[in-house]
């Protein structure tokens, strides 16, 4: 499949336009630096380091990514928007876990009798 993503620059960088969801499907969220930007639901991928990253996880899946040059830009507005930030794990408490399954648990049975259910 072939993607076709816009590169937004000035005099001293670049940025690739992707979906920030699309970072999270291709599993490269928390590969991302901070020297990219987002606004609303898209990230901007620094040239150099982000977009390769980008770049290559499509590559990993057959795809192929087509970049189109946007304006060049004197300042380009993406320097201005905020960093990006990996999203962080959500760690949920062992103690949480048992209190929302409280008197909900499974009792413990052994593959002989899974076998005979389920066979």
């Amino acid at each position: 499949m072939i993607i076709t993503k816009m590169m937004h620059s000035d005099a001293g960088h670049g940025w690739l336009a992707v979906k920030t969801k699309e970072l999270v499907e291709l599993g490269i969220a928390d590969k991302i630096t901070p020297y990219s930007f987002y606004k609303g639901k898209t990230t901007y991928l620094e040239e150099d380091c982000d977009a390769t990253t980008y770049v290559k996880a499509h590559e990993a899946l057959g795809n192929t990514v087509q970049i189109k040059e946007g304006k060049n830009w004197e300042t380009c507005p993406v320097r201005y928007f905020k960093r990006y930030e990996a999203p962080q794990p959500v760690v949920v408490p062992q103690a949480a876990i048992e209190s929302a399954f409280e008197g909900q648990m499974f009792e413990d049975v052994d593959q002989e009798t899974l076998d005979k259910e389920f066979a």
